[in-house]
């Protein structure tokens, strides 16, 4: 898989952790995971989407470091993760997707923080305007919200 780059050891989050990244991983920073904060999510290269979605009818602004920039920055070697919600949903995403795809890991919608009623604190969302073929079933249902963890199997 082409995610795994070059990365240093990660700090341990200040704040209250947002995201847990497990599994086939090469930095972890609490014990078999790799632990984030909003502020380490900050701090990787941040992009903006602008699109709609079944959940956003208007065109809507995505702001977020990409899935493939996370991943990289545990050393991620898998080809796919497992994503799970606050509410326990899970669903299986290869890691082709966010090596074709510009997928943001959205932490603000608008110029707005994601509160956890609004889909938060973080969600998934591919570029379904910039890329047609995307709008599907099962990329609609990859496009998780209140993301909690990633698993890299």
């Amino acid at each position: 898989m082409g995610l795994a780059g070059p990365a240093s050891a990660l700090d341990k989050p200040t704040g209250p952790v947002v995201l847990s990244v497990g599994g086939d991983i090469v930095y972890r920073n609490a014990g078999d995971r790799a632990d984030f904060d909003m502020e380490m999510l900050a701090a990787l290269p941040q992009h903006t989407l602008i699109t709609t979605s079944p959940w956003h009818r208007q065109p809507t602004r995505f702001t977020g470091p990409l899935l493939r920039d996370v991943l990289a920055s545990v050393g991620a070697t898998g080809r796919k993760v497992q994503a799970t919600a606050l509410n326990n949903y899970q669903i299986e995403i290869p890691t082709e997707d966010f090596e074709k795809h510009s997928v943001v890991l959205a932490r603000w919608v608008n110029g707005q923080p994601v509160r956890i009623r609004d889909k938060g604190p973080l969600l998934i969302m591919y570029p379904f305007d910039q890329t047609p073929a995307l709008r599907t079933q099962v990329h609609y249902g990859r496009a998780i919200w209140q993301l909690r963890r990633l698993d890299v199997l």
